[in-house]
């Protein structure tokens, strides 16, 4: 079924007009639902949530729960109360995010249901430092980590179907960390990336963001390195397990299948347990993975006979010119 309709979805912690301006903006576009999640804000912010209130759903946190919690909140309203597969697309509260982006974005959303949709900032023009360099080490580690270049990890402008919203509650995390995870859980499942320009926004000097420089980065950074370090034991395992098996059968077919299943079946386990806390049905998720696996495997194991048996023939070749 074709997405027609969008909820733009506002976590927001102690926000300001700025969020009532972003309000006024988005509920000019005919197509959109706003819900914004009040996550813990002080009582001297009622005011502001009262207003807002008179264009979009207001949810309430009686505490700080973090970015992530509220987009899950506003998700698993979503869930509840739609039917028909609509549109979500996730903005900041303190209007770094224009309306004429979040269009962009719910564009894209239109002809690639299936993909995250991602409004990636350009960086141009006056950027406070430490958002500049931010974006480009987690960008780095990120590619290095999952194998997929975006180049805008940090952007809080994100579209998806509500199809992925069981995908999206599993995620784990529920503060910073959780844009992340979502986008190194995307990469793992083969969740397409679609990267859509948008304008780069600053406010004075990036003052409004409640982003703590240690302990988020510890957050999002974490998960990073566990998958790291997962990816890393995982094909010493397979090396190992496939030179044994090699000195063993001689068969290089059979040493690859050998390797390779004992290595993902590693590899499956420690993402499941330890990196990703993945709250999905295992055998769901493991029926997924194994599959994904099996096609790899597949296509590994040929690759592997066909260089092979073309370094048996050149040598032989070689030997008798």
């Amino acid at each position: 079924m074709a997405i027609d309709r969008f909820y733009a979805v506002i976590p927001a912690y102690e926000p300001d007009e700025k969020m009532l301006a972003v309000i006024d903006d988005i509920s000019s576009l005919t197509d959109f639902h706003i819900i914004v999640i009040n996550d813990g804000s002080g009582k001297d912010k009622l005011p502001i949530f009262a207003e807002a209130a008179k264009k979009a759903i207001v949810l309430t946190h009686e505490v700080n729960k973090g970015k992530g919690r509220g987009i899950k909140t506003a998700l698993e309203y979503i869930k509840e109360h739609e039917a028909d597969t609509v549109g979500i697309v996730i903005a900041d509260a303190d209007g770094q995010h224009k309306v004429e982006d979040i269009i962009r974005v719910s564009e894209a959303l239109k002809s690639s249901p299936d993909k995250l949709i991602m409004g990636c900032r350009r960086f141009s023009g006056k950027i406070p430092l430490r958002s500049k360099f931010g974006n480009n080490i987690t960008k780095f580690v990120f590619s290095f980590a999952a194998g997929v270049k975006v180049s805008d990890t940090q952007t809080g402008l994100r579209g998806f179907s509500s199809k992925l919203i069981p995908f999206m509650l599993s995620v784990s995390g529920d503060r910073y960390e959780f844009e992340m995870n979502m986008l190194l859980e995307c990469a793992r499942e083969g969740i397409i990336f679609y990267e859509v320009p948008i304008e780069t926004v600053y406010l004075g000097k990036n003052e409004s963001s409640h982003f703590n420089p240690i302990k988020d980065s510890w957050r999002i950074y974490k998960d990073i390195l566990k998958f790291s370090c997962s990816s890393l034991l995982s094909f010493c395992v397979d090396y190992i397990c496939y030179s044994i098996f090699a000195m063993i059968s001689g068969n290089v077919a059979f040493s690859n299948i050998c390797a390779r299943v004992i290595s993902s079946i590693f590899n499956f386990s420690m993402n499941k347990k330890f990196v990703f806390k993945n709250k999905e049905g295992i055998a769901k998720t493991a029926a997924k993975y194994f599959l994904l696996a099996a096609l790899i495997l597949a296509a590994n194991t040929i690759m592997l006979e066909l260089c092979v048996k073309y370094s048996y023939t050149t040598n032989i070749s070689a030997k008798y010119l």
